[in-house]
This record gives C-alpha cells, sequence and structure tokens, in this order.
C-alpha cells in the first residue's frame, strides 16, 4: 500500500473507534444515556472498525478501507438525520424509547427503570452543535478525506 492508502487505512480504523469510545465515555462517565438514533449511529462504525481492521489481515485492502468509509459515511448521514430532528427542522421515525438491558434481572423492573432518552432532544450542546451534529460533521468530513486518499493512491 502507498501512503495515501495506509493513512486512508488510519483514518478508517481510528475516526470510527475514537467516535465509539467518546459515546461510550458520554454515556458510563457523563450520564449521557443514548436514545435510539445515537445507537444507530453507533452501529456503522462497529462496522468500519471491523472492516478496517480486516483490511490489514486480508486483500484487497483498498476494498475493505473503501467500505470501512462507505460505513462511517453512513453513521455521519444518520446524524445529520439525528440533529435535524433536535433542531426541529423534521421530524424523527420513531417514538425513541430507551433500551432494555439483558442482564437476566426482571424486564418490568428494567423497563420501568431505564432512562428515557428522546431523540428529539440534544442531551448536550458545544456552541449549540448536539453530539449528534458532532458525529455528522466529523464523519462525513473522515469519509470524505478516506475516499480522497483512497483516490490518490490508485492514481499512485
Amino acid at each position: 500500500m502507498n501512503p495515501s492508502q495506509k493513512l486512508a487505512q488510519r483514518l478508517a480504523l481510528g475516526v470510527p473507534a475514537l467516535l465509539l469510545a467518546g459515546a461510550y465515555l458520554s454515556q458510563y462517565g457523563f450520564g449521557l444515556y443514548p436514545c435510539e438514533m445515537c445507537w444507530w449511529q453507533r452501529y456503522p462504525h462497529f462496522a468500519a472498525v471491523g472492516l478496517a481492521f480486516l483490511s490489514t489481515l486480508v486483500p484487497p485492502r483498498t476494498l475493505w478501507i473503501g467500505l470501512a468509509g462507505l460505513a462511517v459515511l453512513i453513521s455521519g448521514l444518520i446524524g445529520a438525520f439525528h440533529a435535524g430532528v433536535e433542531y426541529g427542522w423534521w421530524q424523527g421515525l420513531t417514538t425513541c424509547s430507551g433500551p432494555l438491558g439483558a442482564n437476566g434481572g426482571d424486564p418490568l423492573d428494567a423497563l420501568l427503570n431505564a432512562p428515557l432518552v428522546r431523540c428529539d432532544v440534544a442531551a448536550w450542546t458545544l456552541g449549540g452543535i448536539s453530539l449528534a451534529g458532532f458525529n455528522a460533521l466529523i464523519s462525513v468530513v473522515s469519509a470524505m478525506a478516506i475516499f480522497v486518499l483512497l483516490g490518490k493512491g490508485r492514481r499512485a
């Protein structure tokens, strides 16, 4: 792999891993529980980390990096949709209920004690940008960078 492809690979692995780490730090360190759409944004990042890791082991490496970039982009687009719901630009697709834990306890107790997190209310903002908004910005820009770097690698 050339230097551009290696950088794309590092971005495809590092950006979603760091965004997931931030999401879990927010959740468990600061009590910012995720709504349903927050979870939707995490799933593509998990896929991106797996695909980018796969690119370190299995050819064709650029295919896995490109798919990881696509997963990062999908998370960013979900984040943009979620941010629009939070800002009241459009309505969400679901009623946004908190997830139930599968810890073997009483399901009714888990339901009654689960934090209710609405998708249309930003749990935290910085400069007017919600966490979903930051995910959208970081993910879309990172995905574009991954694609540009892969394109440079093909021409080199």
